[in-house]
């Protein structure tokens, strides 16, 4: 990634966001809180770049409730939002649409293809075909280990 081999010359890549499976959040923490103190980690984001991505998810930054009273598909929204609020190069997200509904797909797909066209690298697990005539410049397929290319 950017010249470097990830595993030899750097640990992780650098300059990504991701969403592997269900994300993780303090349960007793607001959306936001939770958004500010992965924040306060990097110092990379800010507090109007935390309210801004937030809103592009579809979530109210000022909400108070607690994320464990969100439903699956908001807490998906939030881990979107967590993924994208450092303005990453790179994202890798693991079927980023799990528990949305039909408004919130749109929505999401919305959003990436946003990112896309803004340049950013999109790496998407999806078993939608739709998302990936939709969002996808290119399909592989994944069986036994495998991994080949699409048509």
């Amino acid at each position: 990634m950017n010249g470097k081999r990830v595993g030899k010359e750097v640990e992780f890549a650098p300059d990504t966001g991701f969403i592997i499976g269900r994300p993780g959040f303090i349960p007793s923490c607001s959306g936001y809180r939770n958004l500010k103190y992965l924040a306060e980690l990097k110092g990379r984001a800010s507090q109007e770049r935390l309210r801004s991505i937030m809103a592009q998810v579809g979530l109210d930054p000022d909400c108070p409730k607690h994320v464990n009273r969100y439903s699956t598909g908001m807490v998906q929204r939030l881990g979107i939002a967590q993924a994208l609020m450092e303005d990453p190069a790179l994202l890798l997200l693991d079927e980023p649409f799990n528990g949305l509904d039909e408004e919130g797909v749109r929505d999401m797909r919305a959003l990436l293809l946003r990112q896309k066209a803004e340049g950013k690298t999109i790496l998407m697990t999806t078993h939608n075909p739709e998302d990936l005539q939709i969002l996808c410049d290119a399909a592989y397929r994944m069986d036994a280990g495998m991994l080949s290319g699409l048509a």
